[in-house]
């Protein structure tokens, strides 16, 4: 590839990643210390990892329970001359890899949804809270459900869909024991207050992780998802560092340092 060409392709991911952030647009999340149980909520297999691997693999280090929940089993992200019959139970392998890379074991999958049709309708926004208030997280980290035009692939419309109906299913209706009373009567699932969310992949991010440390983690936890990733070869971390380090710029962290970046909402 040319200079000119690089030099194109770098001024389209800042364009993508936004402007730079100062002092006044930063959250200010709870500590971690403070966090024992977090639930991470993804349409699709490797859509944690590509939005938070390394954030996932902090957490777990910090000795927190990280639990992630797939929507789907992303059987439309295969090639045409795939058997579809087949990838389901693929990616489910595929992700119960990448997750142990980052030392996650507890994986979840609901049943029933399809790849491509997710909807933030009262039926999903009920399973999530069935999980929610199992896994009794006091953190809750899902995809935006707000598009980000200047990322148009990040805010893939199932992308969208779940992290509306998480959202929803954190607030109001996990907190609120007249939601669904027969998950306390008949499932033992007592209503449960989520204290923040996060979000992934959002158009105005206000809170940095550094992930320097922990990027080979993100690289390998991806190269797990062969189906997705395996033709990419050694340019995927190439280009995972390349926007990690251009979020870390917007981010305001120091020139090489590796970046994910996350909407933060506390819920009172």
């Amino acid at each position: 590839m040319t200079p000119d060409a690089d030099a194109g392709r770098d001024e389209t991911a800042r364009r993508a990643l936004g402007p730079r952030h100062t002092l006044l647009d930063v959250a200010i999340p709870r500590p971690d210390t403070d966090i024992e149980r977090i639930l991470v909520v993804a349409a699709h297999p490797d859509d944690a990892d590509f939005g938070a691997a390394g954030t996932l693999t902090q957490w777990v280090r910090a000795g927190i329970e990280v639990t992630l929940l797939c929507v789907t089993h992303g059987e439309q992200g295969a090639r045409p001359d795939a058997d579809i019959a087949a990838i389901p139970a693929l990616r489910e392998r595929e992700q119960q890899a990448a997750s142990a890379e980052l030392g996650v074991t507890d994986v979840r999958w609901l049943t029933g949804i399809r790849d491509g049709w997710v909807t933030p309708d009262q039926d999903l926004v009920r399973e999530i809270v069935r999980v929610i208030r199992d896994v009794r997280p006091q953190r809750v980290l899902c995809q935006s459900p707000e598009r980000n035009y200047d990322r148009i692939q990040a805010s893939h419309p199932d992308h969208l869909a779940a992290g509306e109906a998480t959202v929803r299913a954190c607030y109001p209706a996990a907190e609120n024991p007249f939601a669904w009373p027969e998950l306390h009567t008949d499932d033992g699932l007592a209503s449960w207050h989520v204290g923040e969310i996060w979000l992934m992949a959002h158009p105005t991010p206000d809170h940095v992780v550094d992930i320097t440390d922990v990027f080979d983690r993100k690289v390998a936890a991806l190269h797990a998802h062969r189906s997705q990733t395996g033709h990419r070869g050694e340019e995927l971390a190439i280009f995972l560092r390349q926007m990690g380090e251009l979020m870390g710029q917007r981010m305001g962290l120091p020139e090489g340092h590796v970046a994910e970046a996350f909407k933060v909402i506390t819920l009172n």
